[in-house]
């Protein structure tokens, strides 16, 4: 390296280094991959769609020490180490579900999210609340570090979060510290999203905003723009709905947003009532409100579906909450089923998969490194048949309806390591 100093070594590799970080890998030969050289993977003769590209076609997939390195009408076999054969297959970016709940051990309700891949095509999850202040680390250091799959969290303004299911968790408002929760934000800015709160009657009582209002408290002490995540479902009164709506800032999540669950009377306190849309529920929508399907075992309705939709209260990001009661419910919320339902009910194939990918990748902060096939990006990919026929689905309050097709999960890879077959040796991922 005659005539090169320490300093201009240090430049160049600190560019690849940054070039790498920001994702302008943009061809193969910026990624140093030359022509000979090998995919680790390549997934071959899929019907590729990614909104995020505005992509729609028979492409092969080539990814490269875990990173997407090629989308091509063809790569030659040769070129491949392992190859997966996804002819006649939907493949997308993994999907991403931003209501789920994947704490086994320290939440009474959680589901390893390893074991959901195989059933939903999930290569990111989020953790809606099953850990507050007093859990969180040991999600973090021994859920989260042995998971295949990238698990990120919403925290639960409880310090207890979930543990106690079901039990509820805000009877005592005590359990909600809100300064605790604030800091619990601020020391993990890489793995949270923001706040969880349960705001239905039989998780908070007759305690009013009180539990949303010390969760944006937490948010807006952290020192980053957390998020909220407000779940509804049997909210206490109606009006206590509108106002819950009117506190929501612009980016904060509502979730079950086309709940139909009654109150602990019996009431429908929802955002739909007596057949109409809350005027809250559009304004929320207009100033910026995330509206989330978080389908579940309770919490969707194909009725309130009916009248949110058309009113302009549209899906943002469509999530299963999926969980080991939701699990087993005829609604069956595993994430493609629940898109599978909103193609049913008028959304396209494009529109479902953006509501499962590039939606949910912005508002967890993770766009455009995830939720894409751009190259460059983590080889993270779906893939799915879509079955053409007759098919039967079920909301959570047993309304029945018939839809023409569905989406059926067939292989997932998660950093170009398949779940299955074709193994990687060694086997190592992350």
């Amino acid at each position: 390296m005659s005539g090169w100093s320490r300093r201009d070594f240090l430049a160049l590799t600190g560019s690849a280094t940054a070039a790498t970080l920001s994702g302008r890998l943009t061809t193969s030969a910026e990624a140093a991959m030359g022509p000979a050289d090998k995919f680790d993977l390549v997934i071959k003769g899929g019907d590729v769609l990614d909104p995020s590209q505005s992509l729609r076609g028979r492409r092969d997939i080539g990814i490269r020490w875990g990173v997407i390195e090629a989308i091509e009408p063809e790569i030659a076999a040769a070129r491949a180490l392992k190859t997966i054969d996804a002819t006649g297959k939907l493949v997308t970016s993994g999907l991403i579900d931003l209501h789920c709940h994947v704490y086994p051990y320290g939440s009474a309700i959680g589901i390893p999210a390893d074991e959901l891949v195989q059933h939903q095509c999930t290569t990111t999850v989020v953790s809606a609340g099953d850990a507050g202040v007093n859990n969180l680390a040991a999600l973090r250091r021994y859920i989260v570090a042995q998971s295949r799959a990238r698990i990120y969290a919403f925290v639960h303004i409880a310090n207890n979060g979930l543990s106690a299911f079901p039990v509820a968790e805000l009877y005592n408002i005590d359990n909600a510290q809100m300064e605790a929760c604030a800091m619990a934000l601020a020391e993990n800015p890489d793995f949270l999203i923001g706040v969880k709160v349960r705001m239905s009657e039989n998780v908070i009582f007759k305690h009013g905003l009180e539990p949303l209002k010390r969760g944006i408290q937490a948010c807006e002490m952290c020192g980053w723009p957390a998020r909220m995540m407000v779940h509804i479902g049997g909210v206490e009164t109606k009006e206590l709905m509108s106002q819950i709506l009117d506190l929501l800032r612009p980016g904060d999540v509502l979730t079950h947003s086309y709940s139909g669950a009654p109150n602990i009377g019996g009431a429908f306190t929802n955002i739909v009532q007596d057949g109409k849309l809350l005027p809250a529920a559009l304004a929320a929508k207009q100033r910026g409100v995330m509206f989330d399907v978080g389908h579940g075992g309770g919490s969707f309705d194909f009725t309130v579906a009916d009248v949110a939709i058309p009113g302009g209260c549209a899906p943002d990001t469509i999530s299963s909450d999926i969980h080991v009661f939701s699990g087993n419910s005829p609604g069956m919320p595993y994430l493609p089923n629940v898109m599978s339902k909103f193609m049913m009910l008028g959304f396209s194939l494009e529109q479902v998969v953006a509501m499962a990918t590039t939606a949910p990748a912005k508002i967890i902060n993770r766009a455009p490194k995830i939720g894409t096939l751009q190259i460059g990006a983590p080889g993270d990919i779906a893939i799915m048949e879509l079955v053409e026929g007759p098919v039967s689905f079920v909301d959570t309050r047993n309304n029945k309806r018939d839809g023409k097709a569905y989406l059926k999960p067939v292989q997932t890879v998660i950093n170009g390591v398949p779940f299955g077959r074709p193994y990687q040796a060694p086997f190592a991922v992350r």
